[in-house]
């Protein structure tokens, strides 16, 4: 996997981390949602069409997010976004300029 990808993998899985730990008040573990919301974040992370070239999910083009998921994920990064830069700053960071990338349009099949 892409280092890019690597960085973005590790900012979703913390994100998580850090809202169920504070919402859900369970210690060193994922509560079964918040761990079925990481599993489902990471497969279509590693699904992504655009792989290293990609924006953040919020300004991606294609949503591929289940509806219901896509807000579960929402309700996570309004929560834990604000919370990652005194965790996590340099990730915080970076999440935020990969965020400034232009999304690419994806090359159509057969040509």
């Amino acid at each position: 996997m892409h280092p890019r990808l690597q960085r973005e993998q590790k900012t979703i899985d913390l994100m998580i981390e850090l809202y169920c730990h504070d919402q859900h008040k369970i210690q060193n573990r994922l509560c079964t949602d918040c761990q079925a919301l990481k599993d489902y974040a990471l497969l279509r992370l590693e699904k992504c069409p655009y792989q290293e070239k990609k924006t953040t999910c919020a300004n991606c083009p294609t949503h591929c997010y289940q509806k219901s998921m896509r807000e579960k994920i929402r309700e996570v990064m309004r929560y834990a976004g604000p919370r990652m830069l005194r965790h996590y700053p340099w990730l915080t960071i970076m999440h935020l300029l990969d965020g400034l990338r232009k999304p690419v349009p994806l090359k159509k099949q057969g040509k």
